[in-house]
């Protein structure tokens, strides 16, 4: 009888991580710097999808800054998506740390 509990939970929660990777499959978030002047957004597998650079922001004397938005914009995206990642994972479940999983 515990067997049978214990499979049958175990099923269940391999049906759980397998929908929540699904959501976090088309899961995106948008992050930004400067005050929005790069903006990304990242998907739920931790690829960037996009970058949007305000034209202003573009000074040929001073690519460091730019680069230095970029960065901060793509790490607050990934952030972001590892902040979100662990939400879902810590509903699943129930605050349970389980092996090979994040």
């Amino acid at each position: 009888m515990l067997n049978k509990n214990l499979m049958r939970q175990a099923q269940q929660l391999q049906s759980r991580l397998a929908k929540m990777q699904e959501e976090m499959d088309s899961a995106t978030v948008e992050a930004s710097a400067g005050g929005g002047v790069v903006k990304v957004v990242v998907k739920g597998t931790g690829r960037l999808q996009s970058v949007k650079i305000d034209p202003s922001v573009v000074d040929p004397q001073d690519m460091s800054m730019l680069e230095d938005l970029v960065l901060a914009a793509v790490n607050d995206g990934l952030q972001k998506i590892q902040e979100m990642t662990a939400q879902r994972m810590n509903q699943i479940t129930g605050g349970m740390k389980l092996p090979g999983l994040r």
